[in-house]
């Protein structure tokens, strides 16, 4: 019988992964994540150590290398095929090898193979990649280190095998610390992870530590959101090229990265948007009755989505276009076709919100899509598509390569809900469709960020976007990334472009990207130095190839089978000359000084992935799913998992709200106001008779002037009571302004001060926008 010892799966299989240390450095907004993973062999067998786990979808993975002993072995890039075959031919000849590689349904995926470790021996695997860091709605950077890998939902086709544990249950350990410099001082720091204490190593705060505290428990993904004084200043930084490589190529010749921050005068700013057709795309596989975190179990998923359409219906304006599409394994809409967006309409989609549950299967999103873009697009109402999903799905690729195929018709805002969301699905297809991406993890609340994304939705579409340079005699610039398809007010728009220098002399150049607002030209534009930075690596390098390849994989994706290869060819040179990984390539180290042979037959150990079971049992969720979650079988495979199957049992009826912001809010009418009436006097804390009484005499009996007085109490209340959640109601209360300020009533100022008396506040009638 063998001797197990060490760390064991729920198998009892031993796991020869100890740990795992990650150190990060972020410089401004680009970061680079060292990993190293140490392995030990306790068993009497060598051992194939398999690790199927997740990174940043938009990452450069830039090195890979192991330590065994006094050996130090650094992999390279090949053509994956020719790297699978070479792992394999070491391993049937009793070599060491160790193999990286991207896997074929989402770039965010990774699986590391570590080949023939002997008994007794002990290996250190070190992984790097830099990735920019995004920048949220409230000009956060975030840095998300995914610890979470959720089973991938995919109907048909081939799947990634992956073994996966409860979080809990999570046999190896895990460290982080990261340090953060920049130009402008660092105001906070903030995770959903217990961090230790911040500490700033200047007196200025532009230069900090942080580290995890300790026992993660691998039930959340280690989130980072970086705060900047002053956050939104362009810059540029020229990187030297690699003395060692040949000029006139990527990697001889200086790259630049630039980062704009346009700002769009404030007239256009107060002014949203009164036209769009707005498209409301929900989640409603099984693993949307999860809840959104451990603090708060009972509030799933589901309901946090119900909540966040009611306020996204009552903030759209008079005149646009809505529907609402929801999915699982199956879709449904509620209307055949965007209707216009009335009370009518309003009351009608609510309805069939409250009813919504997460009930219908598995994570299927291309099939609803593809219906989506299937309808005429109505002149002069620009689309908008908002999707809401967990983001287990397996078709990564072809759910962005949609978007990006429809990128000219419409914007896409994606949110990702909950631990181990694909980064490559959510970032993949807000960049693809000329939107915005946000995530939604630990004790965030979804409100607030869907509310963000609507303001940008609500921004007019900027249109005719160019960039140009202007340059000294003798240097030329060719832009390697993307062409900028969207601008939004205060976001980053980053360029990368290779330059070519006649000399060496310093020199100043000029990038101006060019632009039409709301039918006016506009520009952002920003002066730099040309001398390349010192000690800045070849990170820029890296992921301006790391850009490229994305592009070049997409494009492969929906060419004709001849250009395919052609495309192919190019993202491998591309790959083994930058030292980037790609779908088409895999990083390979093999150890031929090890001297001897390893003999013995090889044992395999899949090393398993923590995923995120937080079924809770509420009200509209049976029980049961609660304690299911410690009985999972340990393996997986990238298929519908128990998460997306049907709830147990039919739904219980909504229960009332209890949040008071989003109780006042139910009240509102389509155009904005609110009527007086029980139900609003009750949510004010007062009864209909204090209300009445209150109201200044000027205000007539029923009709306009009491819908006038209820929607000034209402907003009086929401300034007063509930500015900590301003987020969330502004756009609805700006909407209410609007009607007010429409309705040309002589009291206004009487009843604001009536207003103020009777819920016993001070807010100021300018305060109000009336």
């Amino acid at each position: 019988m063998m001797n197990f010892c060490g760390l064991l799966t729920e198998k009892k299989e031993p796991v020869p992964l100890k740990s795992i240390d990650a150190q990060l450095e972020v410089k401004d907004h680009v970061a680079t994540l060292v990993s190293t993973l140490n392995y030990e062999n306790k068993e009497d067998k060598p051992l194939e150590a398999v690790f199927v786990f997740p990174l940043p979808g938009d990452a450069a993975v830039c090195h890979f290398s192991a330590q065994i002993g006094e050996t130090h072995i650094v992999a390279e890039v090949k053509e994956k095929q020719q790297a699978q075959e070479e792992y394999d031919d070491a391993l049937s000849s009793g070599q060491q090898a160790f193999l990286l590689e991207e896997s074929e349904q989402s770039p965010d995926i990774f699986s590391l193979k570590v080949g023939r470790l002997p008994p007794g021996e002990s290996a250190s695997i070190r992984l790097e990649y830099v990735t920019e860091l995004a920048v949220q709605a409230d000009d956060g950077l975030r840095f998300c280190l995914p610890a979470v890998l959720n089973p991938r939902y995919q109907s048909q086709g081939p799947s990634v095998q992956v073994t996966s544990v409860p979080a809990s249950l999570v046999p190896y350990s895990l460290s982080f610390s990261a340090q953060v410099s920049s130009p402008r001082p660092i105001s906070k720091i903030e995770s959903s992870c217990s961090l230790e204490p911040l500490q700033y190593l200047n007196a200025d705060q532009t230069q900090a530590t942080i580290k995890l505290g300790g026992g993660h428990k691998f039930d959340r993904d280690i989130e980072l959101l970086i705060y900047y004084k002053d956050a939104h200043q362009p810059s540029a930084v020229v990187e030297a090229g690699q003395a060692s490589a040949k000029p006139g190529s990527l990697m001889g010749d200086p790259v630049v990265m630039v980062s704009l921050y346009p700002e769009f005068p404030q007239s256009v700013m107060s002014s949203l948007a009164t036209c769009g057709e707005f498209v409301f795309l929900m989640d409603r596989s099984g693993s949307m009755g999860c809840s959104m975190n451990n603090s708060t179990p009972q509030e799933t998923r589901i309901s946090s989505a119900r909540d966040t359409l009611l306020l996204l219906l009552k903030s759209l304006p008079m005149g646009c276009y809505f529907n609402i599409y929801s999915f699982g394994s199956s879709f449904e809409h509620i209307f055949p076709k965007s209707v216009e967006y009335s009370e009518k309409t309003m009351k009608e989609a609510l309805e069939e919100v409250e009813k919504m549950e997460s009930n219908l299967g598995g994570t299927e999103i291309l099939q609803p899509l593809k219906h989506i873009y299937s309808q005429a697009c109505i002149p002069k109402h620009p689309r908008q598509l908002f999707v809401f999903t967990d983001g287990e799905v397996g078709n990564t690729k072809e759910v962005t390569d949609l978007v990006k195929k429809n990128a000219d018709s419409h914007r896409c805002f994606s949110f990702g809900i909950g631990e181990g969301a694909s980064s490559a699905l959510i970032n993949g297809m807000a960049k693809d469709g000329g939107g915005h991406a946000q995530f939604i993890t630990g004790a965030d609340r979804m409100q607030p960020k869907v509310m963000q994304s609507l303001r940008f939705a609500l921004q007019p579409a900027v249109e005719d976007i160019s960039v140009s340079w202007d340059l000294p005699k003798g240097v030329s610039a060719t832009v390697l990334s993307q062409p900028i398809t969207a601008i939004f007010q205060g976001q980053r728009s980053l360029i990368y472009a290779q330059l070519t220098l006649q000399s060496s002399e310093e020199a100043d150049g000029t990038v101006t990207v060019k632009y039409s607002l709301a039918g006016h030209p506009s520009q952002s534009q920003l002066h730099f130095n040309l001398k390349p930075a010192e000690d800045s690596g070849l990170t820029v390098h890296r992921l301006a190839a790391r850009t490229m390849i994305r592009s070049l994989e997409s494009e492969e994706r929906t060419q004709s089978e001849q250009n395919d290869e052609e495309m192919k060819k190019r993202v491998v040179e591309l790959s083994v000359q930058s030292g980037v990984s790609s779908f088409f390539t895999a990083f390979i180290a093999v150890n031929k000084d090890s001297g001897e042979s390893v003999e013995g037959p090889l044992v395999r150990r899949n090393i398993p992935t923590p995923f995120f079971p937080t079924c809770s049992a509420s009200p509209r969720r049976p029980r049961s799913c609660a304690t299911q979650c410690t009985h999972l079988s340990s393996s997986f495979h990238f298929t519908g998992s128990w998460l997306d199957m049907p709830a147990l049992s039919a739904a219980e009826p909504p229960q009332p709200r209890k949040d008071p912001v989003l109780q006042l809010v139910s009240l509102q009418k389509a155009s904005g106001c609110w009527m007086l009436d029980a139900n609003l006097a009750a949510m004010l804390g007062k009864t209909s008779e204090q209300v009445e009484k209150a109201k200044p005499p000027s205000v007539a009996g029923p009709g306009e002037g009491y819908w006038l007085w209820a929607s000034i109490l209402a907003l009086i209340w929401l300034h007063g009571f509930k500015m900590d959640v301003m987020e969330e109601w502004e756009l609805l209360s700006m909407k209410a302004a609007s009607w007010i300020k429409a309705q040309n009533a002589p009291h206004v100022s009487e009843c604001v001060e009536a207003g103020n008396t009777l819920l016993g506040c001070a807010v100021k009638k300018e305060a109000l926008g009336i």
